[in-house]
């Protein structure tokens, strides 16, 4: 009777070591919380559509409208804006910074079916809304299904 022995490869000291920096980089990450030492932030976008138009909406809190820079080209959305550090407050007051300052650029691209023309962008409350009208060949038409009427066309085709 034969057995078999089953071949586990050796692990090296280093691999254990590098499996711990992972495990304590995981919870000192947990621990401290977001990474907040990049200078600039990516606001968090919604986008959806009906039958008339394509909506973007953007999480925008404290970028002022003459910081925002909103360009459409060849079926590419570009949204380019900066949220400018309170310089009033003195740095060394601060005990913790958290809000994400600097400059982001977004972009989108579009489906054929968007009109470029019938683009609109308002701001309320800290959100960007950027509405681009579809084009009137793309949005949906129904057609009425009429009763009755091969009977006719035959009656007439008939005489």
């Amino acid at each position: 009777m034969t057995t078999m022995t089953r071949f586990v490869p050796l692990r090296t000291p280093f691999e254990d070591v590098a499996g711990l920096q992972k495990r304590l980089n995981s919870i000192f990450n947990d621990f401290a919380g977001p990474d907040t030492s990049s200078a600039s932030f990516v606001p968090a976008v919604d986008v959806y559509e009906d039958a008339e138009k394509l909506v973007l909406k953007l999480e925008i809190p404290g970028v002022k409208t003459e910081d925002l820079d909103i360009r459409l080209e060849n079926q590419t959305l570009v949204i380019k804006g900066e949220r400018k550090f309170e310089s009033t407050e003195k740095a060394e007051n601060f005990h913790r910074i958290e809000r994400r300052f600097g400059s982001f650029v977004r972009s989108f691209t579009l489906p054929q079916t968007v009109n470029s023309e019938g683009v609109t962008a308002t701001s309320d409350a800290g959100v960007l809304t950027i509405s681009l009208a579809k084009k009137a060949e793309a949005q949906p038409k129904q057609i009425k299904v009429q009763v009755g009427a091969t009977k006719q066309v035959e009656a007439q085709t008939a005489q």
